[in-house]
Order: structure tokens, then C-alpha cells, then sequence
């Protein structure tokens, strides 16, 4: 898919350096750094979700719970 963005000139110039360090095209460029976003901005969304229910749901276990989650766990020297 063709699309035309504008950006500021030093943003350009930091992209074409890069791209060409990299050995890519300036479009592989682009398309690798939307991917990126476009996750980080995903991952955003399942913690605002998360977030909500447990604003309104407890978080915590019962106390037998964690004992038991404790006494399962070997421990080790530090």
C-alpha cells in the first residue's frame, strides 16, 4: 500500500541515516517502526482492560492460597 506523510525535515534525515546503516529501505523502515507502535499501543489497551476489572475486582488471594503457593517454592541462598 503507497501513502504520503509529512514529517519534519530533521526526522527524515535521522530515518534515511538509519535506514542506511541499517541496509534497509526507507520503506522497510517505516513499516518496521508502525509495527512497533501499533504493538506498544496494543499492549497499552490489554492493561487499560486489566486495569479496569481489577479496579472493581479484587487482586488478592485468599490467605491459604498463598500459603499454599509459598510452601511450593524451593528456597534459595542469594
Amino acid at each position: 500500500m503507497k501513502t504520503a506523510i509529512s514529517i519534519p525535515d530533521p526526522i527524515f534525515e535521522s530515518a534515511e541515516q538509519l535506514a542506511k546503516r541499517m541496509g534497509i529501505s526507507r520503506s522497510e523502515l517505516y513499516a518496521k517502526a508502525v509495527l512497533v507502535f501499533v504493538g506498544q499501543h496494543s499492549e497499552e489497551d490489554i492493561t487499560n482492560k486489566l486495569n479496569e476489572i481489577y479496579s472493581v475486582e479484587p487482586s488478592s488471594l485468599p490467605h491459604a492460597d498463598i500459603e499454599i503457593q509459598l510452601a511450593s517454592i524451593d528456597e534459595e541462598r542469594w
